[in-house]
């Protein structure tokens, strides 16, 4: 048997705004990323509902798939399941099925004794919404027959929820299966706390006008053969407890205060560590928007508790704090039309540690390096008329050529909408040929060379000369002296370079290129490194990939540089719900 429960396969059809999903979610925490509205808080709500510890939930046309309830929803989970959820001792015998790793299948029987045998034993588990508004809990049996799946079985798997909008959380109050519930484990303390209340002496607390009113009453029900000797107590009401109105107080100031009614960061604290020190802890955590009410530090550590618990964990959040410091999580996305993809960590491990908005942002444009963010911001921003970021259209930095190609074909598969601009350095030509296919108009890789390499050779020959300028109008020194190093001169002057050149038979554009890109062809013994070093004086940063940009219009280079790269710009302008451009206004 299992340590603690564990999810395997869930599968949601016609709840609420999820038409249909199948997922195998991770052992341990599982990250569930995506846009609003797309279904992150209905997946959590769904394992919500189908391991409620209580049959209180009541549900409504709303939770059908387009407010249908003429075809019942239905929510099921293949789980491997801990001795101590007590699924052998409900009143019908619950059979195993084997786990074949994607689903549940039947067990096959040993030829000799015809025992069962079973790699690994799971349970298919499943609540219904009915066409009559009911919820039906069920357990799918080997034959296909089932049998109930009971409140005693669902309390043992202990579920602790944490919700965006929850108030006043469950799980610091004494409700059936709630954190704090398994911790006291003490299953007479309801009907002692319901003796000792209705033993209260409430009747004499009212003023004589009061007691008058009741006894005049109690004369009026007596002539009426109707319940008499009235007195006021204190009573529940259906799908009210006693229970439910108790909860943990701390002291704050000097005053007892309900834990309830703190911040929703400490109130969601304080239930994660009820939940740890119970004997059976927590198997199953749901918490949506794990970052509400927390400032980053203390969202680190909510992380750190929930990495050091041995159950599974399911959260949804909108916060890059919270994605950096879930590195041992598993990541999902889920997109807009209710497919859940994996973001596996080996791939994309590094954004996440250094950009991790990429995985937040409603398009995620993936430029290669610095140079290409730079150059593709300026760009964006003439054709959003503002910043991209307003749009939720974040430029990302993917870190170099083969970071970037695992990067993005990690996103194929996620859902996630991006699109992206890189180099052709000559490596992996069908890895990059298949992205291209896939994503159209929405990856321009540069036909050869970088994208340096590709915009100055777009500026007119007698425009050249401006490139080696600063902002101020004046020629750069730096630059002028990797051009003469590479000449193998002292004489950093135009007139000494372009002496040099046309002794060599060489261009200014060739040299040029060279020195933007780094390029170490040429480069003495010894010299490989300073010569890469050159291109730090150019454009091979942020900033510079916006200088680049803004001198590539200036210059004269954009009539060459724009039929290839309006497509993309218009692809990430589709994406973000604005209208096509014929032409870009720079």
């Amino acid at each position: 048997m299992a340590s603690t429960a564990r999810i395997r396969k869930l599968t949601i059809q016609r709840f609420r705004g999820i038409e249909s999903l199948t997922w195998l979610p991770a052992e341990g925490m599982n990250v569930i990323l995506g846009g609003g509205d797309v279904g992150k808080t209905t997946i959590l709500e769904a394992i919500a509902l189908l391991l409620q510890p209580s049959n209180t939930a009541v549900i409504s046309e709303a939770d059908y798939w387009l407010r249908d309830s003429t075809q019942e929803f239905v929510i099921e989970a293949v789980m491997s399941l801990p001795d101590a959820s007590e699924i052998g001792s409900q009143n019908t015998f619950v059979w195993p099925w084997a786990w074949d790793g994607r689903d549940a299948v039947a067990p096959s029987a040993d030829g000799d004794s015809g025992v069962p045998i079973l790699a690994e034993a799971v349970y298919r588990l499943r609540v219904r919404g009915t066409t009559e508004l009911e919820l039906a809990w069920e357990v799918i049996q080997p034959n296909d027959e089932f049998t109930y799946f009971s409140t005693a079985v669902r309390r043992h798997i202990g579920l602790v929820r944490m919700g965006a909008d929850e108030r006043n959380d469950r799980d610091l109050r004494l409700v059936f299966g709630s954190a704090l519930d398994r911790l006291l484990a003490d299953n007479a303390l309801r009907a002692r706390i319901g003796k000792q209340v209705s033993e209260l002496d409430l009747h004499n607390a009212l003023n004589d006008k009061g007691r008058e009113s009741i006894s005049s009453l109690d004369t009026r029900m007596a002539g009426a053969a109707l319940p008499s000797d009235l007195k006021l107590g204190l009573t529940t009401s259906q799908g009210l407890s006693i229970g439910a109105l108790i909860g943990l107080l701390a002291n704050k100031n000097g005053v007892a205060l309900p834990l309830s009614t703190w911040g929703a960061g400490t109130r969601r604290m304080a239930a994660l560590e009820i939940a740890s020190v119970t004997e059976k802890e927590s198997s199953v955590t749901l918490i949506d928007e794990i970052e509400r009410g927390l400032e980053p530090h203390r969202l680190r550590k909510l992380i750190n508790i929930l990495a050091e618990q041995h159950g599974q964990i399911f959260l949804t959040t909108h916060s890059p704090v919270a994605i950096t410091c879930a590195e041992n999580a598993d990541l999902w996305y889920l997109d807009s039309l209710g497919t859940i993809g994996a973001l596996p960590r080996n791939k994309i491990g590094p954004q996440q540690r250094r950009d991790p908005e990429t995985f937040l942002a409603r398009v995620a444009v993936i430029a290669e390096g610095p140079t290409e963010v730079g150059f593709l911001q300026y760009l964006l921003e003439k054709a959003f008329q503002g910043n991209p970021l307003d749009h939720g259209v974040r430029v990302c930095d993917g870190q170099g050529n083969d970071a970037t190609l695992d990067l993005l074909e990690t996103l194929v598969s996620s859902g996630l909408v991006f699109a992206g601009l890189v180099d052709d350095e000559g490596t992996a030509p069908q890895r990059w040929a298949r992205l291209k296919e896939k994503l159209k108009e929405r990856l321009y890789q540069w036909p050869k060379g970088c994208t340096e390499d590709n915009v100055i050779r777009a500026v007119p020959e007698e425009n050249l000369i401006e490139l080696l300028k600063d902002s101020e109008g004046e020629l750069d020194s730096y630059r002028l002296r990797t051009l003469a190093e590479r000449l193998g001169l002292q004489d950093k002057t135009p007139e000494a370079i372009d002496t040099a050149l046309r002794a060599a038979d060489r261009s200014w554009r060739s040299l040029i290129i060279a020195a933007a890109t780094g390029s170490k062809h040429g480069a003495p013994d010894g010299q490989d490194k300073a010569w890469k070093k050159h291109s730090q004086q150019w454009f091979k940063s942020t900033d510079g990939g916006r200088e680049l940009a803004e001198r590539m219009v200036a210059l004269g280079g954009w009539n060459d540089i724009e039929p290839k790269l309006l497509p993309l710009i218009n692809a990430v302008l589709t994406l973000a719900g604005k209208p096509a451009l014929e032409e870009l206004d720079l």
